[in-house]
């Protein structure tokens, strides 16, 4: 079923008179103290610079406002995930959240004070989690008013062009009003964590008949080797988000194939069902199978027994930039009345490639849906400490996004058993934007002293420290376009983790309790 972006937002809101009243546009008004705002040191890899486009070319700006209590979520999105905490489990309703996440009426009035002094008037307020302004502009207004020069750029993989700038300003008494501005230094980049094919054969030696996970990863091997249950979840309640981007699609055909081979036990017929933002879809045919997206769901599906698994197709028109879906799709589950109580997400960026406050907005959201008990769940990413984009020489470790957030579940790689072992690929380390949070102290402070100067220099030593945890990511088999195929990567240990947190989310929810929510503390 295919649903708008913005079900369930209050919608698109025109400023009224009274925000507005006596404010009016002047050339003669004096520009006011400038400070940068965001920068970046250099063109992104496979972009190229074309030169500045036409002044009369109009731009659709959005402006990030500033929440008025961000520090209050955050303390109240640790007092219902710490164990022992009076209010552990008692998570937050959408208003609630809200009343932490809005812009001040001060903001709001401030920063369409500042446009208006440009003639920017057809201004309106866009509120999600957080609030937005929005408007359109031409490329000369925009210069003039962000301090700045944009300029046409060419991904060259594609030929998709866009208009951005390597820098923008905005008023210093501004500066605590605005968060982020779209588009200005973002430039697209959305890739699956890195995955490795190898196709198999099928034979009379299926890997069914090996549930040891010493060669090949099923799911018998896993139920066995994580003591995870093949009981079906009995709570219609209970649910688990897959998102898929970028043309990834989830076959029908494919999960069947998957549950005769690998799951006899389950009927051949049990599906999930299918949302669509963005202008997403999902398309069914071999032609059309996608690595990700049919790991993904056989993976949930194939694991969490009888819990309702919902494939999100994300789509081209998104609202987000440079994060290319990674905030609708979060936006969209914030906005749901009941979202499901786990997501399950395999894709992500090295860190850089986002600005600090662009990573910022987004895991603030991230903050959001752990408060209203939502648990996020993401593969560590597949380029171990130097990043998935490596080179010869390495002057710093490379941290993956999402996973330095604070408040998602970053899940590593494992392979082999007795011992299970990390594998060579598997992200994690030290983010470069996030700081250490209290719940991995006692983790991360004995494991650098332990280091010593080793790497010193090449890491945030105070960064936020990831993975969490890890499960297998090695020779993990699935089914598509009809073929036998062996998948390496984080991508398989997400699936595999988010499965097992949904089947305790269904003995919670049929015990009356709460669910599990935001894990880190726990």
């Amino acid at each position: 079923m295919k649903l708008p972006l913005w079900t369930g937002i209050s919608g698109f809101i025109t400023v009224g008179l009274p925000l507005l009243q006596g404010v009016h546009a002047s050339n003669t008004l004096s520009r006011r103290a400038m400070a940068v705002h965001e920068s970046r040191t250099g063109i992104p890899t496979h972009y190229a610079r074309e030169g500045p486009p036409h002044p009369e070319t109009l731009v659709d700006f959005r402006i990030a406002l500033h929440s008025i209590d961000r520090s209050g979520l955050e303390r109240a999105l640790y007092d219902v995930s710490v164990p022992g905490s009076p209010l552990y489990g008692k998570h937050l309703s959408t208003e609630e959240v809200k009343s932490y996440t809005s812009a001040s009426p001060h903001s709001l009035a401030a920063v369409i004070e500042w446009l208006a002094e440009y003639g920017i008037t057809d201004v309106q307020l866009e509120s999600t989690v957080h609030d937005y302004l929005t408007f359109s502009a031409p490329v000369h207004t925009a210069n003039n008013l962000f301090d700045t020069d944009f300029h046409s750029f060419v991904h060259i993989p594609s030929g998709k062009r866009a208009i951005r700038t390597l820098q923008y300003s905005i008023p210093r008494d501004l500066a605590s009003h605005i968060n982020v501005i779209h588009p200005t230094t973002s430039f697209d980049l959305a890739k699956p964590l890195s995955i490795s094919v190898s196709y198999g054969k099928r034979s009379s030696e299926s890997s069914i008949l090996n549930s040891s996970c010493a060669d090949t990863i099923t799911p018998q091997c896993l139920q066995d080797l994580y003591d995870i249950p093949a009981t079906p979840a009995t709570q219609l309640p209970n649910r688990i988000a897959v998102p898929g981007m970028i043309e990834y699609w989830a076959q029908y055909a494919d999960l069947e194939a998957f549950l005769e081979r690998l799951r006899p036990d389950m009927p051949s017929n049990t599906t999930f069902s299918v949302e669509a933002i963005d202008g997403g879809t999902n398309p069914q045919g071999p032609e059309y199978a996608g690595y990700e997206a049919n790991l993904d769901i056989q993976y949930t599906v194939g694991m969490a027994t009888g819990v309702n698994t919902t494939f999100i197709s994300i789509g081209p028109n998104n609202t987000d930039g440079a994060a290319i879906g990674f905030l609708d799709i979060v936006e969209y589950l914030y906005n749901m009345t009941d979202p499901p109580q786990v997501m399950s997400m395999s894709y992500g960026y090295e860190e850089w490639w986002l600005t600090p406050s662009q990573a910022q907005q987004i895991c603030d959201v991230y903050m959001a849906l752990g408060a209203r008990g939502v648990s996020l769940i993401f593969g560590s990413g597949d380029g171990g400490v130097s990043g998935a984009e490596r080179n010869d020489t390495c002057t710093e470790f490379l941290p993956a996004f999402p996973g330095g957030c604070p408040y998602i579940t970053s899940v590593g790689g494992t392979y082999s058993i007795n011992p299970e072992l990390s594998t060579n690929f598997s992200s994690g380390g030290f983010s470069g934007y996030f700081a250490r949070p209290s719940y991995q102290e006692q983790a991360v402070a004995p494991f650098l002293e332990n280091l010593g100067d080793t790497y010193s220099g090449l890491f945030n030593a105070s960064g936020r420290g990831f993975p969490d945890i890890a499960a297998q990511s090695h020779n993990v088999e699935i089914i598509t376009g009809g073929e036998t195929v062996y998948i390496n990567g984080t991508s398989c240990s997400g699936p595999i983790f988010a499965s097992m947190v949904a089947l305790v989310n269904d003995r919670l929810i049929a015990a009356g309790k709460p669910v599990l929510g935001f894990l880190n503390p726990l």
